[in-house]
């Protein structure tokens, strides 16, 4: 078993699970998942210490669901859509054999130091490609790739235009990961408050991959939701 001493205990409030799980339940899920490494223990303190909104990180959990299903499918050619502070791309990068690439990107070039710190230090720097940049027009520079497997994690308005611009990129059995489709719980809200425009977003985003005949899927219910589709 597992012993979390003062550091889990100061991020709990954080990284609860955003579905409404008993506290005692959510501590034995972490408990018996595969160990988070230690690398990935701080930059998670850091995120938190040096951060305005460390929410928004992966987290221990989630990583090691993002890490065991690159793992299982091993991508030549990852991309993360939201990098924050490197967190997910990290555990994406474990499943990578020795030739392949992770490609993220984000706009906020405020963080970028710390990205770059962790992932200068993580064994997969030399697999890193980290794009400074609006995602929106940065995916304009993915024409002629082929995708293996893509995490989107951004902003929630251009899911949408996320969705459908990386679609085409996938290959034949490659896996999108969304996340966050559930958030904290307003996709189940018949009247969506109109100051709240990503709720009906995710509702519509839900509804269009439920119904896409390219594509296979089921929302996960972890954290805030996430949705794993497989391409036909």
């Amino acid at each position: 078993m597992r012993n979390f001493g003062t550091d889990f205990l100061f991020l709990y409030p954080f990284i609860h699970a955003m579905i409404d799980i008993p506290k005692s339940l959510d501590t034995y899920l972490v408990q018996h998942a595969e160990q988070e490494p230690d690398l990935l223990r701080r930059l998670r303190i850091e995120t938190f210490q040096t951060t305005t909104q460390p929410h928004m990180i992966s987290g221990e959990y989630q990583g090691r669901l993002l890490s065991l299903l690159s793992k299982i499918l091993s991508p030549k050619n990852i991309l993360e859509i939201g990098t924050f502070t490197g967190y997910a791309t990290l555990c994406l990068a474990e499943g990578l054999p020795a030739d392949g690439k992770i490609i993220t990107m984000d706009k906020n070039d405020e963080l970028a130091y710390l990205c770059d710190k962790y992932f200068q230090e993580s064994p997969y720097a030399h697999q890193i490609d980290f794009r400074v940049n609006d995602a929106v027009k940065e995916l304009d520079t993915l024409a002629d790739h082929s995708l293996d497997l893509i995490f989107i994690d951004a902003d929630k308005p251009n899911y949408p235009f996320y969705f459908n611009r990386v679609l085409p990129l996938l290959k034949p059995g490659g896996v999108i990961l969304i996340d966050n489709v559930l958030w904290y719980g307003k996709v189940l809200l018949d009247e969506v408050d109109k100051k709240d425009p990503s709720t009906q977003v995710l509702k519509d985003l839900n509804y269009q991959i439920a119904n896409d005949d390219r594509v296979e899927s089921l929302i996960l219910p972890i954290r805030d939701g996430i949705t794993l589709i497989r391409k036909k």
